[in-house]
C-alpha cells in the first residue's frame, strides 16, 4: 500500500507547532498494509498522538519547567514534545527513538519550526515522553527507563491519555487537557489526557 501524502500541519492542541503529518483519515496500521512487522516499526511519527500534544501544550504554557535546561525526549515520534521544549527555551533538546525514521522526522519537523535538536546529550535535567505506555512490554521497558532517569535527572514528565498500561502509581498528575485526535486513529474525536510528573 502506498503511503498517503504527508503535509506540514498545525498541531491541534499546540498550533504554535507544525509537523509533517499524514492528514488522510487512516489508522496507523493502514500505513503498513494492515500488518505488524517486528523488524520495521509502524510509522508512529506520521501522527501527532494525544500524550505528545498534551505534554507539548504543558511545556509551552509552563516554560519554566525546561527553560535553560537540558531536555531528553524519549520515544520522540515526530518530535512535538522536543520542539515544544526548544520553543520554551530549553538550553539543549535531544530526541531519541528506536525507529531511525522517527528521529529523522523529528529533526525535519524541528527545522520546519526554526529550532534545532541535538543528536545526543549528556545527562539531561528533564526527561519527557509522550504516549509511551501502549503495550505491556513497552510499558515495562519505559517504566524502568523513566525510573532510572528520575534517579539521575530529577524531573520526568509524561503525557498519557489513559492507555491501559500506564503505571499511574508512579506519577502525580500536574495538568489535564481535552485533546483533539483523528477518529481513524483513536475511534473518537477527543481524548482527555493527563500530564504526569514521576514521583
Amino acid at each position: 500500500m502506498s503511503q498517503p501524502p504527508i503535509t506540514l500541519t498545525r498541531v491541534p492542541l499546540a498550533p504554535e507547532i507544525s509537523l509533517h503529518l499524514v492528514t488522510d483519515p487512516v489508522g496507523l496500521f493502514d500505513l503498513t498494509g494492515g500488518e505488524f512487522r517486528s523488524d520495521e516499526p509502524p510509522p508512529f511519527w506520521a501522527f501527532v498522538w494525544a500524550g505528545g500534544q498534551a505534554l507539548a501544550r504543558y511545556l509551552l504554557d509552563h516554560p519554566d519547567v525546561v527553560a535553560g535546561r537540558r531536555v531528553l525526549d524519549l520515544a520522540t515520534g515526530g518530535g512535538v514534545v522536543a520542539i515544544a521544549a526548544a520553543l520554551a527555551g530549553a538550553a539543549e533538546v535531544a530526541a531519541t527513538d528506536v525507529d531511525p525514521a522517527a528521529v529523522a522526522a523529528a529533526h525535519r519537523n524541528a527545522a520546519a519550526n526554526d529550532v534545532r535538536l541535538a543528536s545526543a546529550a549528556g545527562i539531561p535535567d528533564v526527561v519527557v515522553a509522550g504516549d509511551v505506555f501502549y503495550s505491556p512490554t513497552v510499558a515495562e521497558q519505559m517504566s524502568a527507563r523513566l525510573r532510572a532517569a528520575r534517579r539521575e535527572s530529577g524531573t520526568v514528565l509524561v503525557g498519557d491519555p489513559g492507555r491501559g498500561y500506564f503505571p499511574q502509581r508512579l506519577f502525580e498528575q500536574v495538568a489535564e487537557y481535552v485533546v483533539p485526535v483523528p477518529p481513524a486513529l483513536e475511534e473518537t474525536e477527543t481524548l482527555t489526557t493527563g500530564v504526569w510528573r514521576m514521583r
